[in-house]
């Protein structure tokens, strides 16, 4: 898929296409009628929001008619590198952190120097610039977070960890105390989210990729977050190696967090409401070990769960990042989507949706609000050809787990294939 997608930008001339509407003139008051072609990926319930934000915006703005075209994940980015080669790629578009770099840095997307992020944090801002300026605007924040299971706490007879002080080694004791009390549940559940290898390497003071678009750890760094789950396998705090891959290669409503076989396990923030709803548990989010018992040495961050960018072929630049303003900082859009993209970015407008909230989603936004004084720097854009890391990272995990490498020989093929990626 990345290289499908880093072939068709590089074909695309970087933006010379792109209809971005009709042009017709004759609007009300003298304005010129517009239209914009916007793409999104996700579930029933983001399309039917979505659908009334456009429909907030263009009772707003009567000369501008937003048309939506919208998909599930899978077949997503395939569509765009294929409309942006052809010179025809959407006005708005749903962007991913795997992709912003991809499309950015070959000049496929416009600069979004018009859209206000004046009440945004610093490091949610900086998640979606590239070469120093803004191709992508913070739609939801997240961050990672352990889910944690009370009923499987309390059925294990183990108290719940003090977050703010836990160490790697309180997790692994507690994983395997919960493990040894259970009768076909374990303590701890895989880590097969990027993120909690980007939170390992950022504890050992790197990242995924760095700011020049490079890798941004080393073979001890992976050879160490390998070992860990080995040795918590061997130990029994977590399950075997079948159960964890099957885990890994399932959706989030068929994990192991869904069908109370895992007290922890690492996911995104805006998860926990969908999982909370699936599990029948109140699941709770806590927060990263650490090697030292400090919070802010877990090396928290805010990741934007997904971006809004401009295509720079579009012909309605200014329109284009109306939109997109409208979107991340008008209250009517957050009264609309909550929190289905993540917590708001805008301060004021998280403030206001918050106190609107209750159950799971006020426990996310209670969780990404508790991190604010001890967030670490913001992780910096993935490398040109990074949309491959999850599957390579995912593939070398199991390896190790199936014991068929050694966490070290893991480390050093999977930098190699990385590097071979990166373009």
């Amino acid at each position: 898929m990345a290289g499908l997608c880093a072939a068709a930008v590089l074909l695309s001339g970087c933006g010379d296409g792109g209809d971005g509407g009709d042009g017709d003139r004759g609007g009300q008051g003298g304005e010129e009628e517009v239209t914009l072609r916007f793409v999104w990926w996700g579930s029933d319930a983001r399309h039917q929001n979505t659908e009334e934000i456009i429909a907030a915006f263009e009772d707003e703005h009567p000369n501008i008619t937003i048309e939506p075209t919208y998909s599930e994940w899978d077949g997503y980015w395939d569509t765009l590198a294929t409309q942006t080669a052809a010179g025809d790629a959407p006005d708005i578009i749903q962007m991913d952190e795997l992709y912003l770099r991809e499309y950015a840095d070959r000049g496929a997307l416009l600069e979004l120097t018009d859209v206000d992020v004046s009440q945004f944090d610093e490091t949610v801002v900086e998640s979606g610039s590239a070469d120093g300026g803004l191709y992508g605007v913070t739609l939801g924040i997240n961050a990672f977070t352990i889910l944690a299971n009370p009923d499987l706490f309390e059925q294990a007879g183990v108290e719940m960890p003090d977050e703010s002080t836990w160490t790697w080694e309180d997790y692994q004791q507690i994983a395997g105390e919960i493990s040894e009390n259970l009768d076909g549940a374990w303590g701890s559940g895989n880590f097969d989210e990027t993120g909690g290898f980007q939170t390992w390497a950022r504890q050992h003071g790197g990242h995924l990729s760095d700011e020049d678009g490079q890798l941004g750890f080393d073979a001890a760094t992976a050879e160490s977050y390998f070992q860990l789950f080995l040795d918590m396998m061997h130990d029994g705090a977590a399950p075997p190696a079948s159960a964890m891959s099957e885990d890994q290669a399932v959706s989030p409503d068929q994990s192991m967090t869904t069908t109370g076989e895992v007290a922890m396990r690492p996911w995104w923030s805006n998860q926990a409401v969908a999982l909370t709803e699936s599990s029948g548990a109140e699941l709770e989010l806590l927060r990263f070990p650490s090697h030292t018992g400090q919070a802010a040495d877990a090396a928290p961050w805010y990741k934007s769960s997904m971006f809004l960018s401009v295509s720079s072929g579009t012909e309605h630049p200014e329109e284009a990042q109306e939109f997109v303003d409208f979107f991340v900082n008008s209250e009517e859009a957050a009264m609309i989507d909550m929190a289905e993209r993540g917590i708001p970015p805008n301060a004021e407008i998280r403030e206001t949706i918050t106190e609107q909230l209750d159950g799971a989603q006020l426990r996310v936004a209670e969780y990404i609000e508790d991190l604010a004084d001890d967030l670490g720097e913001a992780e910096p854009v993935p490398a040109m050809g990074g949309s491959t890391f999850p599957s390579i990272l995912y593939r070398y995990h199991d390896e190790v787990l199936f014991e068929r490498m050694t966490p070290a020989e893991a480390a050093e093929a999977m930098i190699a294939e990385m590097e071979a990626e990166i373009q």
